[in-house]
């Protein structure tokens, strides 16, 4: 029998089910103890005792430590290339991005960087966390600069995605330092927002004299 087109998609399984919800219990168990304790001073046998699971089971469903802090990695490293590949028809690489960030300051969305004081203390203060996030800009980097050749036709590698890639993504990782720099002064959200949305347009506009209509759908 073929399914209506319409139907529905089908609910995950109770199997699927309880697994998404013991991924989710250890991943706020572990960010409890982060914040309590810092990361260094952690062990993923204390999260695993917390969150009355095996030890084996944190490392099956996260097999880094840092994974168990920053979860949204994934998100975060597709976030630009995402933001191309769905442009609106006319608009350039360069709008798009600057359009999504605009819309995720508005939001105060933790993958542009408002991850509240208590999380951005424990990332400033741990060597670890701190290399991570680093390579995690390069990923999304590379994934942008990907996204910039399939949507150019240029080949994957080539120069100028890269370069475009490397520009585009140094203003978000600017900004993203710029909004962690803010919340560990002490400034609230809204005071946060209204700042970093006169300096992306700055920062993005810096961009406009060789980027503006590249990669345009």
């Amino acid at each position: 029998m073929t399914a209506d087109a319409t139907s529905p998609a089908p609910l995950p399984g109770l199997r699927e089910s309880k697994k998404q919800e013991t991924r989710q219990l250890i991943s706020d168990v572990a960010t409890g103890l982060f914040l309590t304790q810092g990361f260094e001073r952690t062990t993923i046998a204390e999260i695993a005792a917390a969150a009355r699971v095996a030890k084996k089971t944190v490392t099956n469903y996260f097999p880094h430590k840092e994974d168990l802090a920053l979860d949204s990695q994934d998100a975060f490293t597709a976030s630009l290339a995402d933001t191309v590949t769905g442009r609106r028809a006319g608009e350039s690489a360069l709008s798009a991005l600057r359009r999504a960030f605009a819309d995720a300051a508005a939001d105060a969305d933790p993958v542009a960087g408002f991850s509240g004081p208590d999380f951005a203390r424990m990332i400033a203060d741990s060597p670890t966390l701190t290399t991570r996030l680093r390579d995690l800009h390069d990923l999304r980097e590379t994934a942008l600069a990907d996204a910039l050749a399939d949507a150019t036709g240029t080949p994957r590698g080539d120069i100028t995605p890269r370069t475009a890639a490397a520009l585009l993504g140094a203003v978000h990782r600017t900004l993203f330092q710029r909004i962690q720099e803010l919340t560990l002064a002490g400034q609230d959200n809204a005071r946060i927002r209204a700042t970093v949305a006169t300096e992306a347009d700055s920062a993005f506009a810096l961009l406009e004299p060789s980027l503006a209509d590249y990669a345009t759908a």
